[in-house]
């Protein structure tokens, strides 16, 4: 898999094979920043929170645009060794923090700083969305006019209108069999 583009342009990322991984894929990743940019999204100096990263493909992607720094939770020992490996690779361990940990135990630490944008692309079939907007919102996670943007399995029934008073929903779409789903923070 290759960033698609910005500084890091064309470099390749390592991805994490076997059952329940499933990278964004190319097409995936360009519409999740396309509708990032289409709301006026510019990724200098932001700080990017991404949940369940996974290979942390949109992650590096924000990075590779700008983003000042991010933060990559993952719970599993394959996918963090991978993280690791990319972070190194692409040299950008001033930028990059990678959690090994649990999503739900790392949202009930202690924001010090809230992020300006918020991936969350829980595993298939487990149903961790709506806990995991939760705790977002709750800990103050999301900072005021952030994007929290959730990758989810497309026959996944989830009504993300009715998600927390503070969250607009901007776009929900279907690429296949992943469904993007992006909320807007407001103040209401």
């Amino acid at each position: 898999m290759r960033i698609i583009a910005g500084a890091l342009g064309g470099r390749i990322l390592k991805t994490v094979e076997g059952p329940g991984y499933r990278p964004a894929t190319a097409k995936v990743r360009e519409a999740i920043f396309s509708m990032l940019a289409a709301r006026g999204v510019v990724w200098s100096g932001l700080r990017v929170l991404d949940l369940f990263a996974g290979s942390g493909s949109l992650s590096f992607e924000a990075l590779s645009r700008g983003a000042e720094e991010a933060c990559l939770v993952e719970r599993e020992a394959k996918a963090v060794q991978c993280l690791n490996q990319n972070v190194e690779t692409l040299d950008l361990a001033d930028r990059c923090r990678v959690a090994e940990m649990d999503v739900m135990r790392f949202l009930r630490g202690r924001t010090y700083q809230p992020y300006d944008v918020i991936f969350a692309d829980p595993p298939y079939g487990e149903n961790r969305l709506a806990p995991t907007l939760k705790a977002v919102m709750r800990g103050g996670w999301l900072a005021e006019d952030g994007y929290l943007l959730a990758e989810i399995e497309g026959g996944l029934r989830f009504d993300a209108e009715a998600v927390h008073e503070e969250l607009e929903l901007d776009a929900d779409r279907h690429y296949g069999q992943t469904r993007i789903i992006l909320w807007h923070k407001t103040s209401e």
